[in-house]
């Protein structure tokens, strides 16, 4: 959804409470829905890369050609209170090559639920600090096979984060950060055996659980929100892909990105926000040199009525 503070996804993926103008949030920005607001949010990304990491060889390869996808998602994100907010977002994804003979996937991939705490909001010096707690977690389903990269919709693990987040506000500009660990469970593929830097004669696979860092700094008013982002993903451990070979889904998955986005706030249309987004990964280990753009929708709206005065 948006992004006011820190990017996705990162993350994500809300505490302008004001009465009249409320923003949008995510599960890695600072920005919190009031208590008996609900936000509906569509977006939509597309991927792209013809270059990738082997190791640390930057490489192309004829076999693939251009590598992209394409992303719907769609969710809600409520206020249980001024403080805490859930989300639940659902995506359905498109992958596809220009060259060779693989074939992309299509289909719903993981269902991503979060609850956002801001557990502290104090003034310091001329600016507001606030830190936010933050636990997100993913339930694959659709039936997709993760032993198809680089075509695959997912890694179809189940997967908890636990990120921490910190946000200074002096006038409308802003600076950010946080940082998260992700757990991934083991998974299960369409094969008895593989081999990674040994054999392994199982069809389970232990996935590397990782950590993501995000810094971001912009500019903020009621109307109109401005920002650069640079993130961090690394895996705490896996292998490299072998010469020539097609990655496998425990692989170490290293990136950083660097972004900017945009959003505007409608105030003829009270709650309707629109925001843009684009990132690039600048360096990486196993992963696509991936060119992202995004627009979302969002729509915010109390679900509890006014009292009238009498």
């Amino acid at each position: 959804m948006k992004k006011s503070i820190l990017r996705y996804f990162t993350g994500v993926f809300m505490c302008l409470v004001l009465t009249q103008t409320v923003s949008a949030q995510t599960e890695s920005d600072a920005i919190m829905i009031p208590k008996n607001y609900l936000c509906a949010a569509g977006m939509f990304a597309h991927n792209s890369w013809d270059h990738y990491w082997e190791g640390t060889l930057n490489r192309n390869n004829l076999n693939l050609g251009t590598v992209s996808s394409n992303v719907y998602n769609v969710g809600l994100v409520y206020g249980l209170s001024n403080r805490i907010n859930i989300s639940a977002f659902v995506p359905y994804i498109q992958t596809n090559v220009s060259a060779g003979t693989l074939r992309g996937q299509r289909g719903i991939q993981d269902i991503n639920l979060a609850f956002k705490w801001m557990a502290i909001r104090e003034q310091i010096g001329s600016g507001l600090f606030s830190f936010h707690a933050i636990a997100t977690g993913s339930i694959p389903l659709g039936n997709y096979q993760p032993d198809y990269l680089p075509l695959a919709l997912g890694s179809r693990s189940r997967s908890i984060a636990f990120r921490g987040l910190v946000n200074y506000q002096v006038g409308r500009f802003f600076v950010a950060g946080a940082g998260q660990y992700v757990h991934r469970d083991n998974i299960t593929i369409d094969r008895d055996s593989y081999y990674t830097t040994e054999m392994h004669y199982t069809n389970q696979v232990a996935m590397p659980n990782a950590s993501n860092f995000l810094v971001s700094a912009g500019f903020r008013s009621l109307q109109l929100n401005v920002e650069a982002i640079a993130t961090k993903y690394t895996t705490l451990g896996g292998f490299d892909i072998t010469r020539n070979n097609m990655p496998f889904p425990s692989n170490r998955m290293n990136a950083t990105a660097v972004g900017g986005l945009a959003k505007y706030m409608f105030q003829s249309i009270q709650g309707l926000e629109l925001t843009a987004r684009s990132s690039y990964v600048v360096a990486g280990r196993n992963v696509g040199q991936n060119l992202q753009v995004f627009g979302g929708i969002d729509y915010i709206f109390s679900v509890k009525k006014e009292k009238s005065d009498k």
